[in-house]
Order: C-alpha cells, then sequence, then structure tokens
C-alpha cells in the first residue's frame, strides 16, 4: 500500500514539473510580444511624420483642381451668352408673332436662364452681357404685354344683357384659342423673371391690363341698367306702395351675376390657379363700384318715401345677398364687396321697422276726426296691405331682424343702439322657426300699435260710446278679414294673434252695448215677496199677467207703463241709429245677435208679467215678444 501511494506521489509531482516549464514558455512568449509592440508603435508614430505633410499638400491640390473646374464652368457659362447673344437679338428685335409666340416665349425663358446663370457668378466681366440681356428681357416684357392688350382689345364690345338674360343662354366668353395665347403669356409675365424686370412684385402686368380692359366691358355691358335701376325705382305713383319685381333692380343683379360668371369662366381658363382670386377681384372692381353708386341713389329714395318704399330695400336685400352668396360660392371671391355695396340699403330695412310703427303713432295723432258713423278709416287698410306685403320677403326681414332682436324695432332710438357692421351669416337667412316668430311678432306689434292708437283718438273725438264701440270693431274686423285672406294667415297661426284679435273685438262690442244697457234698465222691476203668494214663473208655469197687474198698485202701474213706454222710446232710437252707423257685415251680424241675446230674454220676462197692463189696446206694450225677436233679427 505504501508503495502505491509513492507512485502517486511521483506520478503529480511529474505534471507539475511539466506545468511549470509550459508557464516558462508563456512568459518568454510574452515578453517577445511586448518588445515587437513598442518597436511597432514607434515605427508608426516616424510613419506618421512622415505622411502627414504629404497628406496636407494633396488635400491643397485637391481644392485647387475644384476651383479650376469651377473657373471653367464660369468661362463657359459667360462664352455660351455672348454665342447666343445675337440669335436671342434677333427674336426679340423681330416681335412676337400672335399666330406662332411660342418661338419668342422660349427666346424669353433662355434669356431668363443665362441672366440667372450669370447673376449667379458675380464676374464683373458679366456685367455687359446682363445689361445686355435685361434690356432684352425687358424690351421683349413690353412687346409681350401689348400683345396681350392687342388680342384682349379684340372681344371688348359691349353686349346687350337682356338679349342674354331673356334667350337664358349664357353670356359671352373668349374664345379658346386667345384664350390659350393669352393664358402662355400670361405664364411668362406671372414669372419672377418678368416681375424682376419690371420692378413690380406686387401685381403681375397680365392682370393689370386684363383688369383694365375686361372691368371696363363689363362696366360698360352693364351700364344701361344701372340707369334702368334708378329709373324704375322712382317710376310709381306717389303715396302708392313699392309693388315686387316693379325695380329694375332684378334684371341689373341677375345681369351682374350671369356676367361675372362668364369672366370668372375667362379667368380660369387664362390664369393659373393662384392668380383667380386676385384677377376676378380686380376686374370686377369698376362694375362693382357703379353697382355700389347706384345702390346709394336707390337708398336715398326709399329714406324720401320709407313707408312705401322700405320694401324696395327688403328685396335689394334679398336679391343682392343671393347673388353676392352664389358668386362667392363659385369664385371664393366678392363676399365683402358686395356686402359693402349693400351696406346702406340693408340699414335703412333696419330702420324701417321702427319707422314704420313711428308712422302708425304720427298719423292718428294727426287726426283732426273720425267716421261719425263708425266706418273705417285708409290708414287700416294700409298698415294692413303693409303687413301683407311684407309677407313676400321672408328671407330680407328674417335678416334684419335677427340682427336687431325680437321688439327692438319698437323705436328708432332702439335700432340705432342695436346697429352693427357685421355681414349677415348664412344662418341669418334661414327662414325658420325663429324668424317667422320674430315677423309674426312684429306684426302683432303693429297691429297692437295700430289699435291702440285708433282706441285712444276715438275716445278724443267720438263722444257717443255705440259709435266708438261700431269704429273699432269694424276696424278689427277689417283686419281680421286681410289676416285670413293672405299669407298673414300662416304667418300669425302660432303667433296668439287670435287672442288679441279677439281681446279687441270684445272690447269694441263691450263699448257698443253699453248704448243699450238702457232700453236693458226699463225692464228691470221690483217684486215684494212679503205681498202675498208669488205668481208662477219660469218653465214650470204660466204665469198669469192680469193676476199679476190686479195686484199692483196704481202708483206700481203707472211705473211699469212709464218703463213700457222708456223701453220703446230708447229701443227704438238705438234701432234706427243702429241702422244708420255703417257695419262691416260680420261686424253688423255680430252686434246684431249680441244685442238680441242680450234684450229679449230680459223683454220676455217682463212681457210675460207685464203685457196685460194696456189689455192688448198696445198704447204701453208696443212689441209682443214675437214682433220684437223680428225687430231685433231686422238689425242683422
Amino acid at each position: 500500500m505504501l508503495k502505491t501511494r509513492n507512485a502517486d506521489h511521483a506520478e503529480e509531482s511529474a505534471e507539475v514539473e511539466v506545468l511549470f516549464a509550459e508557464a516558462a514558455k508563456l512568459d518568454a512568449i510574452s515578453r517577445k510580444i511586448r518588445t515587437s509592440s513598442a518597436r511597432l508603435g514607434g515605427a508608426g508614430q516616424l510613419a506618421k511624420d512622415v505622411v502627414r505633410p504629404a497628406f496636407g499638400e494633396t488635400h491643397s491640390l485637391q481644392i485647387m483642381n475644384e476651383n479650376i473646374d469651377k473657373l471653367l464652368d464660369a468661362i463657359d457659362k459667360m462664352l455660351v451668352p455672348s454665342e447666343d447673344k445675337e440669335r436671342e437679338e434677333r427674336i426679340i428685335r423681330a416681335g412676337p408673332h400672335p399666330d406662332g409666340i411660342k418661338d419668342y416665349l422660349a427666346s424669353l425663358q433662355r434669356i431668363g436662364r443665362a441672366l440667372s446663370q450669370m447673376s449667379s457668378t458675380n464676374l464683373r466681366i458679366n456685367q455687359q452681357a446682363i445689361g445686355d440681356f435685361n434690356e432684352l428681357l425687358s424690351e421683349g416684357s413690353s412687346q409681350l404685354q401689348a400683345l396681350y392688350r392687342s388680342i384682349l382689345t379684340e372681344n371688348l364690345q359691349p353686349v346687350e344683357p337682356l338679349h342674354y338674360l331673356v334667350k337664358k343662354i349664357p353670356f359671352p366668353v373668349l374664345p379658346q384659342e386667345k384664350a390659350d395665347k393669352l393664358g402662355q403669356i400670361d405664364t411668362f409675365l406671372s414669372s419672377s423673371t418678368a416681375r424682376n424686370v419690371s420692378h413690380s412684385s406686387r401685381e403681375s402686368p397680365s392682370i393689370r391690363i386684363y383688369a383694365e380692359l375686361r372691368g371696363g366691358y363689363l362696366s360698360a355691358t352693364l351700364h344701361n341698367l344701372s340707369t334702368a335701376t334708378i329709373s324704375t325705382s322712382k317710376r310709381k305713383a306717389t303715396g302708392e306702395i313699392y309693388r315686387q319685381g316693379t325695380s329694375g333692380i332684378g334684371t341689373y343683379a341677375q345681369a351682374i351675376e350671369s356676367s361675372f360668371s362668364a369672366e370668372f369662366n375667362n379667368i380660369s381658363a387664362v390664369f393659373g390657379r393662384e392668380n383667380w382670386g386676385p384677377a376676378f377681384d380686380a376686374t370686377c372692381r369698376k362694375a362693382l363700384a357703379e353697382f355700389a353708386k347706384t345702390l346709394r341713389e336707390v337708398n336715398m329714395h326709399i329714406k324720401a318715401n320709407l313707408t312705401t318704399d322700405c320694401f324696395l330695400a327688403y328685396e335689394i336685400v334679398e336679391i343682392v345677398t343671393n347673388v353676392g352668396y352664389r358668386l362667392d360660392q363659385q369664385s371664393g371671391q366678392l363676399k365683402l364687396p358686395f356686402a359693402d355695396a349693400l351696406k346702406p340699403i340693408r340699414e335703412t330695412a333696419r330702420s324701417s321697422l321702427a319707422e314704420l310703427l313711428e308712422d302708425v303713432r304720427r298719423r292718428v295723432s294727426s287726426m283732426q276726426s273720425l267716421p261719425l258713423d263708425g266706418s273705417t278709416v285708409p290708414i287700416t287698410t294700409e298698415v294692413m296691405t303693409r303687413m301683407q306685403t311684407m309677407t313676400i320677403y321672408p328671407q330680407s326681414l328674417a335678416s334684419v331682424m335677427v340682427s336687431l332682436g325680437d321688439g327692438n324695432w319698437q323705436s328708432v332710438a332702439s335700432i340705432h343702439s342695436t346697429s352693427t357692421t357685421s355681414l349677415p351669416s348664412l344662418k341669418s337667412f334661414d327662414v325658420g322657426a325663429d324668424s317667422s316668430q320674430l315677423l309674426a311678432h312684429y306684426i302683432l306689434d303693429t297691429i297692437e300699435t295700430l289699435l291702440t292708437s285708433l282706441d285712444s283718438k276715438a275716445r278724443m273725438l267720438l263722444k257717443s260710446k255705440s259709435v266708438i264701440g261700431v269704429f273699432m270693431a269694424n276696424n278689427v274686423a277689417l283686419i281680421d278679414r286681410m289676416i285670413r285672406s293672405s299669407d298673414l294667415s300662416t304667418v300669425l297661426a302660432t303667433g296668439g294673434a287670435s287672442a288679441k284679435i279677439e281681446l279687441w273685438r270684445k272690447k269694441g262690442t263691450s263699448a257698443y252695448l253699453e248704448s243699450w244697457r238702457e232700453p236693458c234698465s226699463a225692464l228691470m222691476d221690483v217684486q215684494y215677496t212679503n205681498r202675498g203668494a208669488r205668481p208662477p214663473s219660469g218653465s214650470h208655469g204660466v204665469i198669469d199677467s192680469a193676476a199679476v197687474i190686479k195686484q199692483l198698485g196704481s202708483k206700481d202701474k203707472d211705473s211699469i207703463k212709464e218703463k213700457f213706454k222708456n223701453f220703446n222710446t230708447s229701443f227704438e232710437e238705438l234701432s234706427s241709429k243702429h241702422r244708420t252707423l255703417h257695419m262691416e257685415r260680420e261686424v253688423r251680424s255680430q252686434l246684431a245677435r249680441e244685442v238680441q241675446a242680450m234684450i229679449e230674454p230680459l223683454y220676455a220676462r217682463f212681457w210675460d208679467r207685464y203685457h196685460e197692463i194696456d189689455k192688448g189696446k198696445g198704447k204701453y206694450v208696443k212689441y209682443d215678444k214675437g214682433s220684437l225677436s223680428a225687430q231685433l233679427a231686422g238689425l242683422a
């Protein structure tokens, strides 16, 4: 066992010695590697020190080579324009030909590119060539502008708008061939090259020329309609309410819309999309200025005849707003110019609402007398005719009333306090429930103002309550009839109009029936319940008139006789007066029913009790129940 252990130990010692030998070899190799690395680092530094100057020289040579190439390019660019100058000059000096301007435009484009190249080199030697090319470019641009003007001038003869409106055909536009040529010229004139030559970066020369010529064409085409609008707006009888369509403003606006629409089609064919708006706005400016001037003159006439011609203002607001909206939808332009032109008319339309109410108060207040027969006064018909006419213009009145606010039309001061310069929105032209309610409120306020003023004036001038009652009832009936026979019935369907009309009808009826209280009072008697049994009366028993008379004393009998006499006198006077008063058909029928309902029951009761007072001689009891009923029925 000891031998085995010694053998193992000897084997392990041998392995250790081998490992130590290997470690010694690795150490020797590591020392050699470190020595080699140190030598290599020294050699690399030496190489770096040697190469660095050579690299710097090579980089400098590369930069010099690039500069030489650029110089050669600049020389080439300098030489090329000089070579082409004579050719371009011949083309430019010859001028553009209408039948073939492509070569001319191509020459100008080449000159523009050459100028750009020479300007980028900034070489002093190129300054003379740059000046020569600028002169050529300026001359070419001027010749193109002259050609542009010449082409446009060929189609500037004003047309007769009515010819196209009546036949419902579109206004004429530029021929496609000319539009193409104009578009080619505009492409160059609108370029930065042409603008730099003309020293105008704000407006293209082509837009300026187009607006000048075509704007004059539009203005000349529409001029006669402007004159006709002013003339027809003033041509009517004094005091007559303006009738829709009488003025030429509708035709004028229609011609503006059609001619402007055709001109926008021209502009779309000639100019690039980015120039459509500026070109259209500039072209229409002159015609719109004349249109605004026309509206200002018409507005002066409307203000001088506001109570009759305010409806012309409503019509203009509606027509012009719709035309402006449609053109804006097509072109995206002219919304503000149309709004500015319409502003005076719109303000007049706003102020007219309060002025109409004030006119009612003023005219009724100035009345020196009223019809003694209770007939209606002309102002009632006039005011209701105004209200009927208002229903023709729902859009414009909706816009005006929405901008004012409900009830702010009661006085001129409130109109001015709510004055606004803001443009009407599309929502304000929505003829919906809210705007209809505002119109209904205004109409009811007008009716209320009229009836209140008439009632106050009637109580001041008419002494008889029956005449006052008939007068008010007649005017209420006329108002109600004019509402029912027109579109007012639709506008006032949900505005509480029926209740207000009925209230005024009851006031008139009540005033009239005041006079009939006198014969009613004559039919009132006194009965004593402590003087024996009361005679049967009513539907359950027949009154014995003779028995009733027998129970009366002499004074009571005389009193009954006097009551019959007073009733007869009063009834006949009132019946006679009733027939002499002027009553509208429905008023006479309605008041007759009210009188009959008031008199007949009282007389029937009184007659049943006391008709035997004159034993059928008719001295005191002039009417039996049947004859009185016939008399009352005859009042209708």
